[in-house]
């Protein structure tokens, strides 16, 4: 299927830029299922949920670093036994003894997609609603997960350690959090599943706003598995590869994509990340957890 792309750039439109769905609405009423539109920066900067006090994203946890393609970038992974070892002062500073190296990451498409409801086509400013809070929403949520337990993500890494914990699972936090500070650095932020957040961490005295006061973030997705959670200095041991390039067009959606037709929309974004010290982060695990079930 032929399509006619529209670019929307931030030079075009110095402050007063559309918003991805207004953009893709506008398009959308002169080329209909032929609508390709192209973003110059990655929308999911530009999801603003209504709500005084949004959750916070993975992304939003992490700092950025422009790339298009492959990148190279330094990073330092735990030594061997016998490298520890030969530290002398590795048993009071484990840092010492880390083994400096380089590593390569690159960016990878991440998609999401919406079907536009009957109706609801020729309604300019409706759809450009339902884009900007359904496919913006969606393609948060399916960045989340391509950051964490996707092929590349967080939890794909096997530089981070896992902690086996038994019984508490707060307790298991603090002890990520604590052996983060052994290696002379600090407990930025945690990823945990809501269920947990909500079952074993809010109202168990005053753990949250101790955390808080700590300065240590605290991101919630579904993404991370139940009673696991990852812990780590998130400013300084990873980065966002990001493109800076987005597109939302009406594509064809791959099988199981949707229960039955309809016109799709796809969007589409670029990004990566650069693990600089996996030592810096610690994924706690229960001990009693299935093989399967730890990623």
């Amino acid at each position: 299927m032929a399509t006619t792309t529209t670019a929307v750039t931030r030079a075009a439109s110095p402050g007063m830029l559309p918003s991805p769905g207004t953009a893709f609405a506008a398009a959308f009423a002169i080329h209909g299922e032929h609508t390709r539109v192209t973003y110059d920066y990655t929308i999911t900067d530009a999801h603003r949920p209504d709500r005084p006090k949004p959750r916070l994203t993975v992304r939003g946890l992490l700092k950025r670093r422009p790339a298009e393609g492959e990148i190279t970038f330094w990073c330092e992974g735990s030594p061997s036994p016998g490298q520890a070892a030969a530290v002398t002062e590795s048993g009071l500073r484990r840092e010492a003894a880390f083994q400096p190296g380089v590593a390569r990451a690159g960016v990878h498409p991440v998609q999401a997609w919406v079907q536009i409801p009957d109706g609801l086509a020729g309604d300019a400013d409706g759809l450009a609603a339902y884009i900007d809070h359904r496919l913006l929403v969606r393609i948060a949520t399916a960045e989340n997960q391509a950051l964490t337990i996707g092929p590349h993500g967080l939890l794909r890494h096997p530089g981070i350690a896992r902690l086996p914990y038994e019984g508490d699972y707060a307790a298991a936090i603090l002890a990520a959090c604590d052996e983060i500070e052994q290696v002379g650095s600090t407990a930025h932020a945690l990823i945990v599943n809501p269920a947990d957040y909500y079952r074993r961490l809010v109202g168990r005295g005053s753990l949250l706003a101790d955390l808080a006061a700590n300065g240590t973030l605290i991101s919630r997705t579904r993404m991370i598995p139940r009673r696991q959670a990852l812990a780590g200095d998130f400013a300084e041991a990873v980065r966002l590869l990001d493109a800076g390039r987005s597109v939302i067009s009406v594509a064809q959606p791959p099988p199981g994509t949707f229960a039955g037709p309809g016109t799709a929309v796809c969007a589409e974004i670029w990004e990566g990340l650069a693990v600089q010290l996996p030592t810096h982060f610690y994924l706690t695990v229960p001990a009693d957890a299935a093989p399967e079930q730890v990623r």
